[in-house]
């Protein structure tokens, strides 16, 4: 029998999170919900958090529980669990508590109201540097002006999603998930709930500045193929300096002036190289992105589980 609501929750060394995480959870959803169940997502932790989500399945049946043969992702581990998820709803949502549990029950509500997605938008956003803040807000606001997705600006991953929609995430296999952009595109009626983003509860954030960038590359380049026009832009712009620098050196010629030509050639040439590399280094990113496609290797391995039985491993070729 399946939940009336399901909660995915990905997990990377969260040991001290995961038990405070489940208690908030429960308390936040009883008697709100008919029934729901927590698919707790170990992405190859290399601290106890399998060994506590299996103490808590054991302890109550609603605690399901993935851990992946090694590291795939913070995007990927939420596919996992949407895979697996078996509610009419499923919310999707970190486990550092930065995404308060408490405000599970405005998104049901506004569920059942009649919205397929309900995204959380970060009014206020604590324990945060300006360095990220500002970098964040940046990001959005420029990706929402180069894509043709209306992707709200201000928002995570925190979200609801009716089985509508959870159902049509899961038919897109793409590898280079940007989880918030697909979201966007699958299109229904969407609406945004605005939250106090808590400082993290406890540990180190798991999302340092390399993956952070490596994130932003992915919802640029799967949504928008400005840097590759980008490359022609910059081709034109190059092309009139070096016809203005050609008009510069007539006219000092004409005027009587001196000025060694290799100059020039030497500033065009550099300029001109610079450019091509830009170029081609933007052309093999998206060719790179295209070879993990054609690959098509699984998105995820799972290594062991608990709670759900084999009926549920959907689909069965992740599972090792």
């Amino acid at each position: 029998m399946s939940a009336e609501l399901s909660v995915v929750v990905p997990v990377y060394n969260e040991q001290e999170s995961v038990p405070e995480l489940y208690r908030r959870l429960t308390a936040a959803l009883s008697g709100v919900v008919k029934s729901f169940e927590v698919v707790l997502v170990d992405d190859g932790s290399s601290d106890s958090t399998w060994e506590i989500i299996r103490e808590l399945a054991a302890r109550d049946g609603r605690v399901k529980g993935l851990s992946f043969s090694r590291n795939f992702g913070h995007q990927m581990a939420f596919t996992a669990g949407l895979d697996h998820a078996g509610g009419d709803a499923v919310v999707i949502m970190d486990a550092d508590l930065q995404d308060p549990p408490e405000l599970l029950p405005e998104l049901v509500a506004r569920w059942r109201d009649g919205y397929d997605v309900v995204y959380a938008v970060r009014a206020r956003r604590h324990g945060e540097t300006a360095f990220k803040l500002f970098t964040a807000a940046a990001f959005y606001r420029v990706l929402r002006r180069i894509t043709r997705v209306d992707i709200p600006v201000d928002t995570g991953d925190f979200r609801l999603m009716s089985r509508k929609a959870v159902e049509a995430f899961c038919r897109m296999p793409e590898r280079h998930r940007f989880t918030r952009g697909m979201v966007a595109w699958l299109g229904f009626r969407q609406v945004g709930v605005p939250y106090a983003r808590a400082a993290r509860h406890a540990g180190e954030t798991k999302y340092p500045l390399r993956k952070m960038l490596r994130l932003a590359s992915d919802g640029i380049t799967s949504f928008s193929y400005v840097p590759l026009q980008l490359a022609s832009w910059v081709g034109l712009a190059v092309s009139g300096l070096a016809l203005l620098a050609l008009v510069v050196a007539v006219a000092v010629r004409a005027s009587g002036g001196t000025m060694p030509a290799w100059a020039f050639a030497a500033a065009a040439l550099v300029l001109l190289g610079g450019v091509q590399l830009v170029a081609v280094g933007l052309v093999g990113e998206y060719l790179g992105r295209v070879l993990d496609e054609v690959q098509r290797r699984p998105l995820y391995l799972v290594r062991d589980s608990v709670g759900l039985g084999s009926a549920d491993q959907r689909p069965p070729a992740v599972t090792i």
